[in-house]
């Protein structure tokens, strides 16, 4: 520790500390402009020059690091007049359009100069102009190069925190520009950060531009839906509806930053597709009627269809409050633990419920990154949890942190990884086996069993031309003294997924017994995965992961619930659908899913929701599922309800509400009250505040926790970790080598479900539908960048552009799982993962069918 003295008061701080990070503790109001508290200083704005005595010059605040005994001065006669003149020489060029301004209100220039900057000017010249008018630099980001102050945040943002590098300067001194690659950012992630951390009106939000003005607005603070990593915005409305998103750098896992989906992404609450009345079948036809008259023809139904199973699927993406009540609904209205939270995976939770009940790390992620080591398993974060790329880059790139990639799919994250394991689809479990294999080469003096079968030959996966051997990342986890394993949800698509998590599991525990520092986390793709788990809507465990055999938890919750819970497991969604396709499913309740679209195998669910006697979907949405439905109740979509919502690293937050339902939706709460009474059944209790605090008594990882007691930040669930089993899981055999291309899906940056398909401003910056695939298996086909091409399984087949991706490694084709107009699940087939295809040029295709006979191409039916 060393002490220093600002404006003569004294205090002690961490040696390297720099003056304007010891003037923050004290309280102390330094000026900046170019500096970002996430990046090392630029010191380029002068803004925050101080007097040091026994030093010639002003010195940067931001980069002058505190030496002991040093004295601080920040308020004297001459930094004043150096603060007014910095001003004065930024505003000789500014044009003087603040009433028009975006930024206008809640410009940091605006506040400089009314704190610091001089009252007249002394500069009389005209004012340099770039341009005439602003630039649209991409749908959603314009730019007046005019207002630029030239502190070069963006450019840097979007470079060293964003990884995308779209930004940069054009020319030097006073005529420095920033400007995108020839006045375009067709390489961007169109995230929005540049115009977060731009101080001035320089980048604008193009979707909210001339909209409102800051005052205008009321700003909700509330958690992003779009995937797990959880971020924190601020929703701001005006008269009720949807204006614009910003994030606040003093909260959240994300400090400030966001990605497209976050920041530009959630006008999908005002889409055409909202249900607006209930609706029943009649005659084979969807017709909308009153509440009323939903409530007494549901009735009948369910009484009819008493005597047969019943099941129920909800989504990922809905608050905790409404999850718990939904599988309290389902076991004990409808008396069976038939439930499941996921459409797109049959969770193996035989496998997976003991790796979240010894391994889970519930903690900061920005603790647990900062090990020696963090290995991601599987996915591209780039496009599941960009923002948890930021973070990740970061760790990479100013902690020394060591990288280590291990997955079928290239990432953006792979250029700052140490090692790079690239292994074949469904081939994750292979190469961990033989990581935990090199690892355990190194383990064999240590006392204890867990080494006894690591010897087994794991055969081991051919490794790709620009992967890394699984002996250079075994090598680098065993440098390191501690270790954070990443693991993507996106694995639990294959049916390998039971061995890869065995082989998780493995890696685990020897990672632990060599003594290292561990921690594991999911990376979810859903808001709200881990608190569906948590709540309990799976088919074998109770609310708080806890076993549907352990009778002692179901006596406790059926004394709370004052209604008894059958014992008998449940079927996952897979066997649900099996039942349904049998005509044997009485009735089907699904909430805010749409396995039409994401469950593999259409026209399997089809024909499986088609033999449920009484299908109900509860969605605020039209989806293809809810095209199907016997009953449609229309619920409250994403910022019509508060609640919580746990993130991938266990942190619950509140969800709040930001606008009224629209038309006549309701509460998911409210619907499932509604529903329970008409099975004779009350729901205690019902507003989501009771039903935390009751989830908060009930459910181990919630205890003590209090919706006052969540904050800005959340609070965190406890990890109550058990030992391991200490069962070593025998290495799995190799895939089956397939001689063609393999088809895997997945999320793409601007699109993750059916939610982000429903936002204007997400469907302008998109790409437009496309496949995926290397450049030698292009040219071997006679394929180029840009074509037309269908891609044709056993299933059935899609026509789509073709994007040509240098690093994505051969035999490799991948289409994004967003787009409805593809139905990508047409050409899957249940419990096959990846999927094998042909690819073709499709005029091609088109010649070939028409002399066939077939007819119009593509699309038809026969």
């Amino acid at each position: 520790m060393v002490r220093v003295t600002i404006d003569e008061r004294t205090l002690e701080v961490e040696a390297g500390s720099t003056v304007l990070q010891a003037a923050e503790r004290l309280g102390i109001d330094i000026p900046t402009f170019c500096y970002l508290k996430r990046l090392p200083a630029l010191a380029s704005c002068r803004m925050c020059l101080v007097e040091i005595e026994g030093q010639r010059r002003l010195q940067p605040a931001c980069a002058t690091a505190v030496t002991d005994g040093m004295v601080v001065h920040t308020n004297t006669r001459l930094i004043d007049e150096t603060r007014s003149s910095m001003l004065d020489m930024l505003l000789a060029n500014h044009p003087l359009d603040c009433p028009i301004c975006d930024k206008g209100g809640e410009c940091e220039l605006q506040d400089m100069v009314m704190a610091y900057g001089p009252r007249a000017s002394r500069f009389r010249d005209a004012k340099r102009v770039f341009h005439s008018e602003d630039i649209r630099l991409s749908p959603v980001i314009i730019m007046n190069v005019n207002r630029c102050i030239q502190c070069q945040r963006c450019v840097r943002m979007c470079e060293e925190v964003v990884g995308a590098v779209a930004l940069g300067t054009v020319e030097k001194g006073m005529d420095t520009a920033v400007t995108g690659f020839e006045g375009s950012l067709a390489s961007c992630d169109q995230c929005g950060n540049c115009v977060e951390v731009c101080p001035v009106g320089a980048l604008m939000s193009f979707p909210y531009r001339y909209k409102a003005r800051p005052w205008d607005l009321v700003e909700t603070d509330t958690i992003c839906p779009h995937c797990g990593t959880g971020c924190q915005l601020t929703v701001g409305t005006r008269k009720g509806e949807f204006m614009r998103v910003r994030s606040k750098v003093e909260h959240g896992v994300n400090r400030e930053t966001l990605c497209v989906r976050g920041r530009f992404g959630l006008d999908f609450v005002g889409s055409r597709d909202r249900i607006k009345r209930p609706m029943i079948r009649r005659d084979g036809v969807q017709v909308p009627v009153s509440w009323d008259e939903a409530g007494d023809y549901l009735r009948r139904r369910l009484s009819a269809v008493a005597s047969k199973a019943a099941g129920g699927l909800a989504s990922p993406r809905l608050p905790n409050e409404v999850l718990y009540q939904f599988q309290k609904l389902m076991r004990t209205a409808f008396r069976t633990n038939n439930i499941d939270c996921s459409s797109r995976w049959s969770t193996p939770f035989d496998a997976l419920g003991p790796l979240v009940a010894s391994f889970y790390t519930r903690a900061p992620l920005e603790e647990v990154i900062g090990n020696d080591c963090v290995l991601v398993v599987g996915g591209n974060v780039t496009d599941e949890n960009p923002v948890t790329e930021y973070l990740l880059r970061d760790c990479a790139r100013r902690r020394q942190t060591g990288l280590l990639m291990l997955s079928a799919r290239p990432s953006r994250l792979d250029a700052d990884a140490r090692a790079v394991v690239r292994v074949s689809p469904g081939g994750e479990a292979q190469g961990l086996a033989a990581v935990v294999s090199g690892l355990g080469a190194a383990g064999q003096a240590l006392p204890g069993d867990v080494f006894a079968d690591i010897g087994v030959k794991t055969g081991r996966p051919a490794a790709a031309a620009d992967s890394d051997d699984p002996d250079r990342l075994a090598a680098a986890l065993l440098e390191g003294r501690s270790a954070t394993v990443l693991v993507s949800a996106d694995l639990l698509r294959s049916p390998r997924a039971r061995a890869t998590l065995y082989q998780i599991n493995n890696l685990l525990q020897v990672l632990r017994a060599l003594g290292k520092g561990l921690a594991m986390q999911f990376l979810f793709d859903r808001a709200n995965q881990l608190g569906a788990w948590d709540m309990g809507v799976l088919p074998t465990a109770l609310p708080g992961l806890r076993a549907l055999a352990d009778d002692a938890a179901r006596a406790t919750l059926e004394r709370a619930w004052g209604a008894e819970i059958p014992s008998e497991p449940g079927l996952d969604f897979d066997a649900v659908l099996e039942l349904s396709d049998r005509k044997r499913m009485g009735a089907l309740y699904i909430a805010g899913s749409d396995p039409m679209m994401s469950y593999p195998d259409r026209g399997f669910v089809q024909r499986a929701l088609r033999g449920v006697d009484l299908l109900i979907v509860q969605d605020a949405f039209l989806t293809d599922t809810a095209g199907l439905a016997d009953v449609v109740l229309p619920a409250a979509s994403y910022g019509e309800e508060s609640g919580t919502l746990t993130n991938n690293e266990g942190r619950t937050q509140k969800v709040c509400k930001f606008r009224e339902p629209a038309h006549e939706a309701r509460e998911n709460l409210a619907i499932f009250d509604f529903v329970a009474a008409l099975c004779g059944q009350a729901l205690r209790p019902s507003i989501h505040g009771e039903i935390f605090g009751e989830i908060a008594r009930l459910v181990p990882a919630y205890e003590g926790l209090t919706q006052d007691g969540l904050g800005a930040d959340g609070a965190f669930t406890k990890a109550a970790l058990a030992p391991p089993v200490g069962e070593f899981f025998a290495p799995p055999s190799a895939p089956i080598a397939a001689g063609r291309l393999m088809l895997i899906t997945g999320n793409s940056l601007f699109h993750n479900g059916y939610l982000s398909e429903r936002s204007e401003i997400l469907n302008t910056v998109a790409d437009d539908p496309y496949v995926e695939m290397s450049a030698p298996d292009a040219a071997q086909l006679g394929l180029a960048d840009g074509d037309q091409v269908v891609v044709r399984s056993a299933q059935g087949e899609l026509t789509a552009k073709l994007k040509v991706n240098k690093r994505f490694p051969n035999g490799l084709v991948f289409v994004p799982e967003n787009y409805r107009s593809l139905r990508l699940n047409s050409l899957l087939r249940r419990g096959e993962y990846p999927c094998p295809v042909e690819v073709e040029m499709a005029h091609a295709a088109f010649e070939i069918a028409t002399l066939a006979g077939v007819g119009a191409w593509p699309g038809n039916p026969g």
